[in-house]
This record gives structure tokens, sequence and C-alpha cells, in this order.
């Protein structure tokens, strides 16, 4: 008898983590399935987990590949071919489907004839367990689309394996992934909205997926090996295959929200990264981008929030060193060190007047306001300009702050240095000098002794952040470290050496490069005090304690 749904598993050197995933299949609230793992010819254990599964639920067909593919198309594909069940799933090996997932998607074609159902997916960091929505606006509520026109913002979720596809509406079309090129999901994605005449968006989580955002090099998956310009070659390659089918499909409508996409996604996935680049990355990266960037609408670009703009129009430039400190603001509210007015109103990122209308257009910083919007959300821009080892386990540093917009005037200004760990806060008052107009020094000596650590430890990450205070204001900002400084480790024992820590003082090594401090809970900190504060902090067990509270009262 015929299964009602298939979901292929792929898998490539994957032994430990292929289980869950699999497991993830076999629970699911509906069980009449048919289980594929699709092995891209791993050379790990990974045959044998997947055999021993095999043998251990009828419903699981272990297919091999007889030679590897290098990506996730063809096992993918090689699966569909053998596939019984009238409706497919796809699911990574590294992922998992939430226990319904499969009984939520399936309602939602047996309730209307659509061409594929698609749900919210849950991203799970690997690090810290810390749970996110993926692009939660857009599956917020429940619908049926007539027609990716109707919401071209849909292209941003380009996952194919959040969605469950009718095996008819993929024949019809002949519809498979696109063998030999990375980020195939998003061409076979695009080309699944376009071709669609009806999907149902359920807003009910369908898919857990695993993120381990500072895995080994050899080991981070396709999306986080952004260091690599095969990766930036790939990307844009697959871009242009989906503008070519946007035209032969008579969707070229589309081309301004999915050039717009391609910007606000793709190309800000590398911008983050761009201050750890060298000018001989960059250099190649440009040579990779640019001439796709001179093709995508003028429309898209103006969409995009300034600061993104900037950054974007620098590497147009070649101006990398420029590029490198505008991407460090970038989603932080920071401000440039220097800009440029030009007499008739209007001020330029920068200390130069751009050549062409094009560069004029998108590095002004008018719409800024850097030197009127109100003081708690003005922006300034403060970085770490030395930082030495005090005694003990303290640090001192040297703080320049940039203030374009010119809001603070001549003189000296109260400031501190605020840090977290745990629920109380620790201040360290310091006063910000002038040195220039717009620009001011400070110093401040952190004695991590005195950080308010709980008795029963702290183990996490915090970055401290600074604060300026002018005519009974206040102004909060993220603070900017020098990229690469040797690590501070030193033990501190805090509350009389009852709550012993490791305390480590490092730079961040990606996104902006603030000032990172990690605590780490050394003896029965760790063993007991900690695990049993994290165990009382659950919200489970908080809802019963506020139910015996009440109880008593």
């Amino acid at each position: 008898m015929t299964a009602d749904v298939t979901v292929t598993v792929i898998v490539y050197n994957d032994a430990e983590r292929l289980p869950r995933a699999v497991e993830s299949v076999r629970r699911q609230t509906h069980a009449d399935i048919e289980i594929i793992i699709s092995d891209d010819h791993s050379t790990d254990r990974t045959p044998e987990v997947a055999r021993a599964l095999a043998s251990r639920d009828p419903r699981i067909r272990y297919l091999r590949l007889p030679e590897n593919s290098g990506g996730c198309s063809a096992p993918r594909n090689r699966a569909l071919e053998i596939a019984g069940a009238p409706y497919v799933m796809f699911l990574d090996s590294d992922d998992e489907l939430a226990d319904d997932a499969v009984e939520l998607l399936l309602a939602a074609h047996r309730d209307r004839e659509i061409d594929f159902a698609m749900g919210a997916v849950v991203r799970i960091r690997e690090d810290s367990g810390r749970r996110t929505k993926w692009m939660p606006h857009l599956v917020a509520e429940r619908r049926t689309v007539l027609g990716i026109e109707s919401e071209p913002r849909l292209l941003f979720e380009h996952l194919s394996t959040s969605k469950m596809y009718a095996r008819a509406f993929l024949d019809r079309h002949d519809l498979r992934f696109p063998e030999g090129i990375h980020y195939e999901d998003q061409l076979f994605t695009t080309q699944a909205y376009c071709l669609a005449k009806e999907f149902t968006i359920v807003p009910e989580p369908v898919y857990r997926w695993y993120v381990a955002p500072h895995a080994a090099v050899e080991a981070a998956s396709i999306s986080n090996q952004r260091h690599r310009l095969d990766n930036v070659r790939d990307r844009v390659h697959v871009q242009r295959l989906i503008d070519d089918f946007l035209v032969e499909s008579g969707h070229g409508a589309l081309r301004e929200d999915k050039d717009y996409k391609f910007l606000k996604h793709d190309f800000r996935m590398y911008a983050g990264d761009l201050p750890y680049r060298d000018d001989t990355w960059l250099t190649s990266f440009a040579d990779i981008v640019t001439p796709y960037l001179d093709t995508l609408s003028p429309a898209a670009y103006a969409r995009l929030p300034r600061t993104e703009r900037v950054v974007l129009q620098l590497v147009r430039e070649r101006r990398f060193s420029d590029a490198r400190l505008a991407a460090r603001g970038l989603g932080r509210a920071v401000a440039p060190r220097q800009v440029t007015p030009d007499g008739s109103g209007h001020t330029f990122w920068g200390d130069g007047i751009p050549a062409t209308d094009w560069a004029r257009r998108e590095l002004e910083l008018s719409d800024l306001e850097l030197d009127t919007r109100p003081f708690r959300s003005a922006q300034f821009r403060h970085e770490i300009t030395e930082l030495t080892r005090g005694p003990g386990a303290s640090i001192d540093l040297t703080i320049r702050t940039y203030d374009p917009g010119l809001r603070l005037p001549v003189g000296p200004h109260r400031a501190g240095l605020l840090l977290t760990p745990g629920r109380r806060r620790l201040t360290v008052p310091f006063r910000l000098s002038p040195v220039s107009p717009g620009i001011f020094e400070g110093q401040v000596h952190l004695d991590l002794t005195s950080a308010p650590v709980p008795h029963h430890g702290f183990a996490g990450v915090r970055h401290p952040l600074l604060r300026l205070e002018h005519q009974g204001l206040r102004h909060t900002a993220v603070l900017l470290a020098p990229l690469s400084f040797p690590s501070l480790t030193t033990r501190i024992g805090y509350h009389s050496g009852t709550a012993p820590h490791r305390v480590t003082i490092e730079p961040e090594g990606r996104g902006p490069g603030r000032l990172q401090i990690r605590w780490q809970p050394l003896g029965l900190t760790a063993k007991v005090l900690h695990p049993l504060a994290r165990r009382l902090a659950r919200p489970r067990v908080k809802r019963v304690v506020r139910l015996v509270r009440s109880a008593l009262r």
C-alpha cells in the first residue's frame, strides 16, 4: 500500500546526527509515511548507521549514490526517482522535523488542491540552544497564496525543506534540483513559487534548523563558508540562473523584488564579514559581485537602509578600507568616523564629496539625521584604540568617540562602561574629553573582580556597552574593539572564593567586532550551583513555583 508522504533525508558523512533526523520522522503524529535515506556516497560510518536504522523500521529505505556529488541536489533527485507517495518532503541530516510537521502540511493539502504547503522554521543555535523563528513575519498567519505575484516578499523564504510538495506538481513541471551547483534551494524554491497556482502557509513550526555558527571550517555548512570565494561565485551564479528563469517563465515583474532580496539577504551576509577580509580577498570579491551588482534594479537599492547602501557603494568603488569601517556599523546604529558636507545641505559618508551622481545618491547621509535626531537615538561611534592588561584581573582601555553630527558640545562629558554578567549591572564611570571637533577620548580602568556575578555563577558572554550623558539624557551604544588582540584569561574567585570563574577577555571575532568577555564557572559552582539555578529558571518550574505561592496565600 502506498504511503501518504515520502520524506527524504539526505546525508553525507554525518553518522552522528543522522539517527536524530530519522527519529524525528519516525515519531511523526501522522505515521503513514515512507522514509528514504539518500546517502551522497559517505566515507564514514553513515552506511552502517543507515542500514541499521532501515533494519528497525520497514518504512525506511536506504539509497546510496555510486559516487559523491558534492551537493544536496543529486541525493534529493535520486530519492525522488524512487519515492512512491503523492506528497514529498526534504530533510537534511543535521536538522529535524517538528513532531506534527507531516500532519500539519498534509492537512493543508487535503483542505484544498494546492501545489505545496509550507510552515514555519525554527533556528536552533547549537552553541547556546537559543531558538528563533526564521522569517517569522512571512509565516505569521495561515493563508493560501494565489500566485507569488500577490506576495513577492515570500522570495526571502527560500528553503526547500520547510515545504511539502504535491508530487504531481513537481512532475508536471519537471521540477528538480539543479545539480552541480550550491544554493540549489534558491533556484528550486523560486521556480516552485512561480510555477505554483496556489500554495498554503501554516504558521506552526514544521522544521528545526540547527545552526553551528562557529563550526570548524571543514565542518561548516555551505552557507557558513562565506570565506570561500567559490561560495561567492556559486551564489552569484544561482542569482543569474534565477534571473534567466524569471524572464523565460514570464515573471520578469518580480525582478525588483528578487534583486532587493539578493541585496538585503545574500549580499548582507557577506557584508558583515568584510571587516575581517584583507584587500586581496576583497579585490577578488569585488571582481565577482560588482558586475552582477551593476545589473540590479536601482529601485531595489532604494529600498535598502542607508548604511547598507553605503557599504555596497564602497565595495563597488573598491574603497576597501572604508568598506571595512562602514560594515562594522551595520545593524548597530554606528556612525561613520567622518562626514563631508557639500555646502548645499547635503552630507556624505567619508572624507570627500563623491564624484558621480550615482555615488552621491548612495553615499548621502541626510536621511540619517545625524545632527537633528533625538539624543537617545543619535548615532555615535565608540572605538577602543588601546587595550592593555592592568594589575590582577583588570584592563585599561583608551576609548575614542566620534560624533560626526556634532551633537556634543566642546568640553568633557560624563560616560560610563556598562557590563551585566547576570541580572545586576556594573557601571564604570569615566570622562570623555575633546580632542578635535567631533572627536573625544577617555580612559577606563575595568576591574573584573568587581563584576556582579551571581552566587550561583554565570556562564556566558557579554559585550560592554558605552553610555553617554548629556543635559539629563542618556545614550547607550555598542563599543567596538580592535579586531585582533591577544586574549587575556584569568581566574577570579567571586564572593570570597565561593564562586570561582575563568574569565577571558577577547575580540568578538565576527560581526561588528565588539569587546567580548567570557565567564566560565569552575569547581562546585560549575558542577552543582549553576546547573541547579538553570533548572529552577526554566519556565515550567517558574510556573509551578507561582502556583505553589498562590496556593499558600
